[in-house]
């Protein structure tokens, strides 16, 4: 469930919303691993088309500049912050220099480094 500061955020009538090619990979593993095809999709692919066309999400590219900026990241290493896939989300959003929402306590560490983060309490 997202926080009402999040929700009303969201419901802007020119929020833009984006997403990192990386979370449509973790997406389409997921849906390989779990087998949502069952429910709301028939395909990863199908999955993949709604994120645009059906829940007006952008998916973002990941540019050289990302990996550059993924290379000189110092990582959590006191919380045990070890999920690469994360680390990209992350660099992506500290490139592009846009808000990165989530409710994984351990991004708020990335904000020295100069991520915009918002902590959605679950």
């Amino acid at each position: 469930m997202l926080s009402s500061d999040v929700v009303a955020m969201l419901s802007e009538p020119d929020a833009l919303i984006c997403m990192s090619a990386e979370s449509v990979r973790e997406l389409i593993v997921a849906f390989n691993a779990k087998g949502w095809g069952n429910k709301r999709w028939k395909t990863a692919e199908d999955m993949v088309r709604d994120i645009e066309e059906t829940f007006f999400v952008e998916i973002l590219p990941i540019q050289k500049e990302v990996m550059q900026t993924y290379s000189r990241m110092r990582l959590n290493k006191a919380m045990n912050h070890k999920d690469p896939s994360d680390h990209v989300i992350i660099a992506h959003a500290m490139t592009l220099k846009m808000p990165l929402i989530s409710s994984d306590t351990r991004f708020s560490y990335y904000t020295r480094q100069g991520l915009d983060f918002i902590f959605n309490e679950k």
